[in-house]
């Protein structure tokens, strides 16, 4: 991932500065591949692994939980030629809202209980050409959320808070 700013430069305030913190709007894990998204009220972070229940729990610790923002799924869903997106068709574990996903590139954030850190873009893939109809691929291209390692476990539930690590006030 390439490098950020200094944090005292201007860019550097500027790309620290929040207006709000996100808010966790709904939770999706995905038991095995091929299986359908189950929503769920809560999940357990694991560190350095997973959510609990998630078939990705235990894999790569760079993509230990996929975040979207719910701000996109309309444009997603305008994209595509859909009235709406339900969270479960994208794939992703998290859906937020109130902040910019992208201000966390490269920033550990707490979600819930959970401390994380974003690691990479969540890119689409082939599967949402099934899951949206044809151009869905391309719908999702730059609106595909962003993965995160767990650095320190713990509960996230709908409703909670998303919280730039370190910072006093957003």
């Amino acid at each position: 991932m390439p490098s950020l700013p200094p944090a005292d430069s201007a860019l550097g305030k500027l790309m620290a500065t929040l207006p709000r913190p996100g808010r966790v709007e709904w939770i999706g894990l995905r038991p095995a591949r091929g299986a359908a998204m189950r929503e769920v009220e809560e999940a357990v972070a694991e560190t350095g692994k997973g959510l609990s229940g998630d078939r990705y729990s235990g894999a790569s610790g760079k993509r230990g939980i996929t975040l979207i923002q719910a701000e996109h799924l309309p444009a997603i869903a305008a994209l595509a030629g859909l009235d709406a997106v339900a969270p479960a068709a994208l794939r992703r574990n998290v859906v937020v809202s109130g902040l910019p996903l992208i201000a966390l590139k490269g920033r550990r954030f707490r979600l819930g209980e959970a401390l994380l850190e974003t690691t990479e873009p969540c890119d689409p893939c082939s599967l949402m050409e099934a899951a949206l109809g044809p151009g869905g691929y391309n719908a999702m291209r730059g609106h595909g959320g962003w993965c995160a390692r767990i650095v320190e476990g713990g509960r996230i539930r709908r409703g909670d808070a998303l919280v730039p690590a370190g910072d006093a006030a957003v």
